[in-house]
């Protein structure tokens, strides 16, 4: 063995305290089993966002309709690489589509991921720019001008009868999206939940836990986002759409938190014989990524701050402050809350005896610059769907540059 793999060993061995058993020293999930759930609750959260103007005909929210369409995307297509990186042999994926299991849960992601990308998120958008596609192929220059019509599949009808029709697939996609969207996430916590072996993780109320979290931090990314691309192109904010996204936020933030407190409630109710170890976990290995990161900066104080912002008359730029510093908490919270989930269920001995420590690498395919890495990705995806598709409908740009 590697002496620095030795020497590693033996520093978390100096931090477990009690006692284990001898194969719990490694944590065998890292930190990209937790970048896995939080990025895939960034895309469900943007796709509800996106769905409360096609089906709930929120017309307030439309101007962040089509980025949250690509915000989702581009997440989307990352999702699967922090389990990929994690399997010793990812060359083999694609043997989850050629032998299927339906009794592993974790193997029918595949067929979750690929369902929710080709016939939700990517017909969705097809059908959305298939207008612009065919009236941008036909004004740029070569090569985009090919490029577009690669994308819209060589489709040349721009008619009142044919647009109609792509809003009627829109919403009727939209439709069986959102449902698509909550198993999507919602089977991510039924993995945990399903974990009877691990009372940290056993609990019928994490699928919900997990959804409502990934709600959460799917509206807080697009208002980040909107806020943010608004102001490189040097665009007015919308305050009304701002405010009907945020007001949106409020409720499920508000929602999420009820339900993570009645999760803790009836643990505590429930005090089962590992009640004891898990209230020395939460108290001595969690309690800054638990209770400062999570419930004080990712929860109380965003709440707070929109609870001010909404309560009170402040004009645009302080409430914009206000809104951009609350989503920004609440990405910290969310991201503490996939922590304290995956590693933190990964601390405590199956003996309810002892606590181990987990030691993240700087370097390496399961180290903290791959995670950042994962984490950055999406973002540079994102930045060339913008460069290449338009946030706003074409006639609505020209109208409001007229």
């Amino acid at each position: 063995m590697n002496p620095e793999r030795i020497q590693d060993l033996f520093d978390l061995l100096g931090q477990v305290t009690g006692y284990i058993y001898p194969n719990e020293i490694e944590i065998h999930w890292s930190i990209l089993v937790v970048v896995y759930p939080y990025v895939t609750g960034l895309v469900a959260g943007a796709f509800i966002l996106a769905s409360l103007v096609k089906v709930f005909k929120v017309k307030e929210v439309e101007p962040t309709y089509r980025l949250a369409l690509l915000t989702a995307l581009a997440f989307l297509l990352v999702a699967p690489l922090p389990l990929l990186l994690h399997l010793s042999q990812p060359m083999r994926s694609f043997e989850i589509f050629l032998t299927p299991n339906l009794t592993s849960a974790m193997a029918m992601f595949g067929f979750v991921y690929a369902w929710y990308l080709m016939a939700v998120l990517l017909l969705e958008l097809w059908f959305e720019y298939r207008r612009d596609l065919v009236v941008l192929g036909k004004e740029s220059t070569f090569p985009m001008s090919w490029i577009y019509r690669a994308l819209s599949l060589f489709s040349t009808d721009v008619s009142d009868r044919a647009v109609a029709f792509d809003l009627k697939a829109i919403r009727m996609i939209t439709i069986i999206g959102i449902p698509s969207a909550f198993l999507l996430h919602g089977y991510v916590g039924f993995i945990f939940g399903s974990v009877k072996a691990n009372p940290w993780w056993s609990s019928v109320l994490m699928p919900i836990v997990f959804l409502m979290s990934a709600i959460v931090s799917g509206i807080a990314l697009v208002v980040f986002l909107y806020m943010v691309l608004t102001s490189i192109r040097n665009q007015p904010i919308d305050m009304r759409c701002l405010d009907t996204i945020v007001s949106y936020l409020f409720y499920a933030v508000i929602v999420d938190f009820s339900l993570e407190a009645l999760d803790f409630i009836h643990r505590l109710y429930q005090s089962e014989e590992s009640v004891k170890i898990l209230g020395t976990l939460i108290t001595n290995k969690l309690f800054m990524s638990l209770f400062v990161l999570q419930i004080l900066l990712g929860m109380i104080i965003p709440l707070g701050i929109l609870v001010v912002a909404r309560s009170r008359t402040f004009n645009d730029d302080m409430r914009k402050l206000l809104y951009f510093t609350s989503v920004i908490l609440i990405q910290v919270g969310i991201f503490s809350t996939r922590w304290n989930v995956v590693i933190g269920g990964q601390l405590f001995s199956k003996s309810f005896r002892g606590l181990m420590a987990y030691k993240m690498e700087v370097m390496g395919i399961e180290g903290l610059l791959a995670a950042l890495a994962l984490l950055i990705l999406p973002f540079v995806i994102l930045t060339v769907f913008i460069r290449l598709l338009p946030t706003e409908r074409m006639e609505d740009h020209v109208a409001r540059t007229a």
